[in-house]
């Protein structure tokens, strides 16, 4: 099986990604929702939380990991190296895709994501090193996320504050934008209307099903081992409003089951 590791619920869009480029594949999903943010824990507590969602996976049954939290993907490149399977995070094939799309004369590349994910500087420090000529220009939009999952996505004031988010990028003429968080790519319509379609705009989630269609092109047997069904849903905590955001970032119902944080657990 596939595994998908967020820090919440952001993930579940990488995982309709994959549905949408691969077909049907069982997935594994694990959303640590009791300790949601990772953004504001130190390195050590991030890396311990994600070597757990990890570890769970894997007694799940998991043979692919693909980190869906932005924070774990910029924390813990290292510890990703200490498992024997292949793992996939969305900064590294994001950061390809946004490389791959500026234009020769305007390499310029902008960024929106959560405080933690913009303050770890990961994108610029990846892209510098992929595009030593491309300029970034990184804008935090914290409101994004909580209006996403209030299902405000065609309110007026989600409209207004992304407006300002993005005037500041839309002013230093990027030709590429980065949707730094994976709540984003449910706005992404309207993001494109206040950016202007002179932009191209990169969904991680998009990039990384991208990157596992080619990974397991060149691994026929490995493709041919994952499965086809219904796929498992586990929460660290399911809140009484969980289902319902479940339900709109899937586009469909899904039974949602809890896991216990505690690593006796495994």
């Amino acid at each position: 099986m596939i595994g998908v590791f967020d820090s919440g619920i952001g993930g579940l869009t990488v995982a309709k990604k994959i549905w949408d480029i691969l077909g049907p594949l069982k997935i594994i999903y694990f959303g640590d929702t009791a300790r949601v943010p990772y953004g504001n824990r130190g390195n050590e507590v991030i890396r311990k939380y994600t070597n757990e969602g990890i570890n769970f996976l894997l007694k799940k049954g998991a043979k692919i990991i693909i980190i869906a939290c932005h924070t774990a993907s910029a924390i813990c490149q290292e510890e990703f190296k200490n498992f024997n399977l292949p793992i996939f995070d969305v900064v590294k094939p994001t950061v390809k895709a946004a490389v791959a799309n500026v234009r020769e004369k305007n390499k310029r590349i902008g960024i929106i994501g959560t405080r933690a994910t913009v303050n770890s500087r990961i994108y610029e420090k990846l892209i510098k090193k992929e595009c030593p000529s491309c300029q970034v220009f990184s804008r935090p939009a914290p409101l994004l996320v909580p209006l996403i999952e209030e299902g405000w996505m065609k309110k007026v004031e989600t409209k207004r504050i992304l407006k300002k988010y993005l005037k500041p990028l839309k002013n230093q003429r990027i030709s590429v934008l980065v949707l730094g968080c994976t709540h984003y790519p449910l706005i992404k319509n309207l993001v494109e209307i206040k950016i202007g379609k002179q932009t191209k705009i990169i969904d991680p989630g998009e990039e990384v099903a991208k990157n596992l269609q080619e990974f397991l092109k060149n691994h026929p047997k490995i493709r041919e081992e994952l499965p086809y069904g219904n796929s498992q849903f586990y929460f660290s905590d399911i809140g009484n409003y969980y289902p319902q955001i479940i339900e709109r970032f899937l586009g469909k119902k899904v039974k949602c089951q809890r896991w216990d944080s505690n690593p006796q657990a495994f």
